[in-house]
């Protein structure tokens, strides 16, 4: 039988798991899900957050792939090339305690535990639609916290134009990082309006989950109107600078993959047309379900004014 998200996910029992706990602030600040499997909150004790996940208005007409389908099919090299490699592999990444280096043009440098990034904050769920540059999508129920919010708090001067992410350089915690398939650490940059863009959000879970190992826990990246390789996951540096920077993949392939990576159907890769997508999980093996893509990944209300003059053929 072709297992889809109605086999796997029941909404009421999705629903039903959306709130934290609070545990004793004697066991100090941390991160605890309702309902979580024991093996992905193991050691991660609650204190400081809040206790519910705010549900906003971002994606309510869309309907989420399972948990299944999202934390079983994932690009993310540090555990290998295919796309089950990470969940099999990433039980060997440890994100609890975790820590993020604030550096560079703001005021307030140094080095910061992941509760210090969420603390402040009331946690949102926001169910964004992911395209990934390989012409594939799913919907994804991600809980985490604004991007803009959380930068204001250190303070970025007038110099901060660009923000760089870099995840995590360990090869016993990454063993994928151990093969030169791509320059490590993985980095990804923004430009200080799209960072600041409403839409840019840190997930630190997803389905009222705390955020699977292979998903890029503890803490990612999610910008839904770029390919999903500006997504960086599992991220330990967070710089501000002047100067655009230079992306992994950029680096990598820089005539296939460009700094911006917005979602474009009438840009196609040098190897593939980007005008549709593979829905995952949707239709059959030999009939899968396609989709027009659209531009911005169908959030150009919210984000086109962002490009306004620029060329996005040759600014891809």
């Amino acid at each position: 039988m072709k297992i889809t998200e109605h086999h796997i996910t029941d909404e009421k029992n999705y629903l039903n798991r959306r709130s934290f706990i609070k545990k004793s602030a004697k066991f100090g600040a941390g991160l605890a899900l309702f309902n979580s499997a024991s093996s992905l909150a193991e050691g991660v004790e609650g204190g400081g957050w809040s206790d519910k996940i705010t549900t906003t208005s971002y994606g309510k007409d869309l309907t989420p792939h399972s948990f299944k389908e999202i934390s079983n099919y994932n690009n993310f090299y540090e555990f290998g090339t295919g796309k089950r490699d990470p969940a099999k592999n990433a039980h060997t990444l440890k994100p609890n305690p975790w820590h993020v280096k604030i550096s560079g043009e703001c005021s307030k440098q140094g080095n910061y535990d992941l509760e210090d990034f969420i603390a402040p904050y009331q946690l949102e769920e926001r169910i964004y639609r992911l395209r990934c540059v390989e012409a594939w999508s799913m919907v994804i129920p991600w809980v985490g916290v604004s991007l803009a919010e959380m930068l204001k708090t250190f303070q970025p001067t007038s110099k901060a134009k660009y923000v760089v992410f870099k995840t995590l350089l360990d090869k016993v915690q990454m063993p994928g990082q151990k093969r030169p398939i791509l320059n490590w650490p993985y980095t990804e940059g923004l430009t200080i309006a799209e960072a600041m863009n409403p839409l840019s959000f840190l997930a630190v879970g997803l389905y009222g989950k705390v955020l699977p190992n292979q998903n890029g826990a503890p803490m990612r990246l999610v910008v839904p109107w770029k390919y999903g390789f500006k997504s960086i996951k599992s991220i330990v540096s967070i710089h501000f600078q002047e100067t655009m920077p230079l992306n992994t993949w950029q680096e990598q392939a820089s005539n296939e993959y460009g700094f911006y990576a917005n979602v474009n159907p009438n840009v196609d890769h040098p190897r593939w047309s980007q005008a549709r997508e593979r829905v995952i999980g949707r239709g059959s093996f030999f009939k899968p379900e396609k989709r027009k893509t659209e531009i911005f990944n169908g959030y150009g209300d919210e984000v086109a004014h962002l490009y306004a003059g620029l060329d996005l053929r040759k600014n891809f």
